[in-house]
């Protein structure tokens, strides 16, 4: 575990919330995956629309596990494997009516973002991850028009740092960092262009 040392102090769920490449073989209990999945059910949405949907595997089931691992680019395939659950997670982005919704990327990344503080609650961490190849995601999983793949999630209990190769265990040892709040939050307006 790597809490963050933050400038202010914020809630311990967001202070231990990380992303891991190290994962135990402990398998993650189908009671946990659900409170994970009722959390991200109840995160804010445009018009209430809900707009995510998701895709899990357990490690243990092999075949569909296999199915989402293939879909990962090769640089997430090495560490990615030894999670216990992979989970793709999609945006609804039409409306019933087909008319588009602009919030559903936004709508889906509030979900995952109230996944991810419910698993740090239960003990468990996630790795989300942009790597991965969509238009194969499309069609290994026949996904309907509007029903967008946005990121994978490798979810489990965390593990021993040093059973990664490099240049993962460099990163998984590297310090945590984010950019100062005068670089993003600006009070009125942004600054002038320079």
């Amino acid at each position: 575990m790597k809490p963050a040392t933050t400038t202010y102090p914020v809630h311990e769920l967001i202070r231990n919330r990380w992303s891991p490449r190290s994962f135990s073989a402990q398998p993650v209990e189908q009671g946990k995956l659900n409170h994970v999945f009722e959390a991200a059910s109840w995160a804010f949405s445009a018009m209430n629309l809900q707009p995510w949907q998701y895709i899990y595997a357990h490690k243990a089931d092999t075949a569909a596990f296999q199915k989402i691992l293939d879909c990962l680019v090769p640089g997430n395939q090495p560490w990615a494997k030894n999670a216990p659950v992979l989970i793709i997670a999609l945006a609804q982005t039409a409306n019933a009516e087909g008319q588009p919704n602009g919030a559903a990327m936004h709508d889906l990344g509030a979900a995952n973002a109230t996944l991810m503080l419910e698993a740090t609650a239960q003990g468990l961490y996630g790795h989300l991850m942009g790597g991965f190849d969509r238009d194969k995601t499309r069609r290994d999983f026949h996904l309907p028009d509007g029903l967008t793949p946005a990121v994978v999630i490798a979810l489990g209990y965390i593990g021993e740092a040093e059973q990664l190769e490099e240049p993962f265990l460099s990163r998984e040892k590297a310090a945590r960092s984010r950019k100062p709040l005068s670089e993003f939050v600006f009070q009125n307006e942004l600054p002038a262009a320079q």
